[in-house]
């Protein structure tokens, strides 16, 4: 593939708002002059995620990654570089001429390429089988009986595993056919081994559902079995175990598409299974999305406050379906505080698939619609369950129970709300309430900012350790301390000015002998000073093509650095005192300590008497210099 020309890339880049790419991964939100969210790469209990939209390109304030709209689908969605700039392409709607596209991944024969490409195989030959063969009939007519179109079955890649042919599992003798490693196919998740050590496939008998990811690629397969009569214990859903691509705590089936609608509907919707999911898209609910099993995790939760800052919760009405949302509940308000609820209790025994049938998609949808509750009228009605109210113990419990709730409510205009509801109904003195309400501890508040974490608006300086000189450079721990020491902090104003005023640049490349005494930023100086060579004006998303992650987000932190045009002249005379006076000075300083410990434990004792005049001398020249900056 041929080398992507920068004309290219700078068409592209500007062809997108990196908001908006961005956007379909992290729910992002006005504040100063940059959209900020919660950061995808690590767990971020307080937004720390920041997109510069004027200059294209995102910093995380407590985690330290950064980069430009490439970068971004890089870093998250483990792209390649051409793989992310042909993204860019799609999501622009702009073709790029072939010769750039990128026709495999960039490490096709990994174990992590071969995997993904085993699954999308798998996923095709089990469609193929479903609408293309007589093995695959008796699972189209299950799938068409429960109101399935063959739009929905293409849209969603569903399958059918077989019972092995003459003994021979369908899957297996695919694999063997393409010379896949024995090894390799044991530990893909889609194969279990016999007693005799053969291989045999992990799927048979059952509809199969194709896991996506969030990017839209397979990486799992759930199972559900075909046979009225199976054997004992033979479960009704058989999922893929996790493997290097698959982790059930953290994915949701039909995110990838759901994603999409969220960002219009301005929230997602939590259904108990992938039929519920598949009938309300159909149905026009199209942003339905549903757990692993029984099972929502709370690494589930944070990947939906990523994208969304409402979720409705749409199980059945019945008492599991209740008792589940409970806990669902509950385990969203730990997870993610900010996170509004919604609950919608769908009609016991009615799956959303049997319901469309019956009543028709835009009978669902205004149920979806209208029947929809607050996260406290639900509770305030789960309290009542198996309650007899008329009995005043039972009742007092009750009250005391509900009022617990009602003081979870943020808004005192709510609480009065609720408040003069259960005076009405029970006949109370709203004021008795109301003190009872007051005598109620606030509920726990929403965790404060990671230690570390820099505040994001511009006016405020961020800063981070440099990053490491290594190309392979990986990215520091979350909510590591971010103090600029003098020197940093010298050399990011001085780069500053560097990039957006020619006056400091001429002057800086007068400097004949001039470099920053710090290796990470000398090479960033380096790759600033090309690029300006070439280009009248400096654009940071543009120079981020060319940099390191490290070099990328220290880019980053030199952009945070406010500067002013007034005592310009004085502020790079200071920058360049530290830089090239107060630095070496202290570094010999320290050299010198280090010598003089050296010839201390030897006992030498001219190299003692020698080194602790030298020393002196130095500290004699750094204290004359602190002086004449007092001056």
């Amino acid at each position: 593939m041929a080398k992507i020309p920068e004309e290219v890339l700078d068409r592209l880049r500007n062809a997108v708002d990196i908001a908006d790419v961005i956007g379909q991964d992290v729910q992002l939100k006005k504040q100063g002059k940059n959209l900020m969210g919660h950061c995808p790469f690590h767990q971020d209990d307080t937004p720390s995620f920041s997109v510069n939209q004027e200059k294209q390109f995102f910093y995380c304030f407590s985690c330290h990654r950064s980069g430009n709209v490439f970068s971004f689908l890089m870093q998250l969605h483990d792209m390649s570089f051409p793989q992310a700039v042909e993204a860019v392409a799609e999501f622009a709607d702009l073709e790029l001429p072939s010769q750039y596209t990128a026709a495999a991944p960039s490490n096709p024969n990994s174990q992590g390429g071969q995997l993904g490409r085993l699954h999308e195989q798998a996923a095709k030959l089990y469609h193929h089988i479903l609408v293309n063969t007589p093995a695959g009939q008796p699972a189209l007519k299950y799938l068409l009986d429960r109101g399935m179109t063959r739009e929905l079955i293409d849209q969603f890649n569903l399958g059918f595993a077989p019972e092995p042919t003459n003994g021979q599992p369908v899957l297996y003798q695919y694999a063997q056919q393409q010379e896949l490693d024995y090894q390799f196919l044991r530990k893909s998740g889609l194969f279990v081994e016999r007693a005799d050590g053969q291989l045999q496939d992990r799927f048979h008998g059952r509809v199969m559902y194709p896991i996506k990811n969030a990017n839209g690629q397979v990486i799992a397969f759930s199972g559900r079995i075909l046979a009225k009569k199976a054997p004992a214990n033979t479960p009704k859903y058989l999922n893929s175990p996790e493997t290097p691509l698959f982790n059930k705590r953290q994915t949701l089936f039909n995110l990838d598409l759901a994603k999409q609608a969220a960002r219009k509907a301005g929230h997602l919707t939590l259904f108990e299974g992938f039929m519920d999911v598949i009938a309300a898209y159909g149905a026009g609910i199209k942003t339905g999305i549903a757990s692993m099993g029984t099972s929502f995790t709370s690494e589930q939760v944070q990947a939906i406050a990523r994208l969304t800052s409402q979720l409705t919760i749409a199980y059945d009405g019945d008492e599991p379906g209740q008792a589940a949302i409970d806990r669902s509940l509950k385990l969203v308000e730990d997870t993610a505080p900010d996170l509004t609820l919604r609950v919608v209790q769908l009609p016991a025994g009615l799956d959303p698939d049997e319901y469309v049938q019956k009543y028709g998609s835009l009978k669902f949808q205004e149920y979806m619609t209208h029947g929809e509750e607050t996260a406290v009228d639900f509770r305030l009605a789960y309290l009542r369950k198996d309650l007899n109210l008329q009995k005043q113990s039972e009742l007092i419990n009750y009250l005391n129970a509900a009022l617990e709730v009602i003081a979870t409510v943020p808004t005192p205009v709510g609480q009065s709300v609720y408040l003069k509801k259960l005076a009405g109904e029970f006949g109370l003195d709203l004021g008795s309430l109301e003190r009872q309400l007051a005598s109620i501890p606030a509920p726990r508040a929403v965790p404060a900012a990671p230690m570390g974490t820099v505040p994001p608006p511009e006016e405020e300086a961020g800063s981070v350790p440099p990053p490491a000189e290594d190309p392979d450079w990986t990215v520091p721990a979350a909510n590591q301390p971010t103090t600029l020491s003098r020197g940093e902090r010298a050399a990011q104003i001085l780069l500053k000015y560097y990039c957006y005023d020619a006056e400091v640049r001429y002057r800086l490349d007068a400097l004949a002998d001039f470099q920053f005494p710090q290796p990470a930023y000398q090479q960033l100086y380096t790759v600033i000073k090309h690029y300006l060579a070439d280009h009248s004006d400096f654009v940071p998303a543009a120079v981020m093509d060319h940099l390191t992650p490290g070099a990328q987000s220290l880019l980053s932190q030199v952009e945070t650095q406010i500067i002013a045009e007034e005592e310009k002249a004085q502020v790079v005379t200071d920058c360049l005192r530290v830089l090239t006076t107060e630095l070496p000075l202290t570094a010999q300083i320290e050299q010198t300590q280090a010598a003089l410990n050296e010839a201390s434990m030897l006992g030498d004792s001219d190299q003692i008497l020698h080194l602790t005049t030298q020393l002196v001398q130095l500290y004699q020249r750094q204290q004359a210099m602190k002086t004449e900056e007092i001056n």
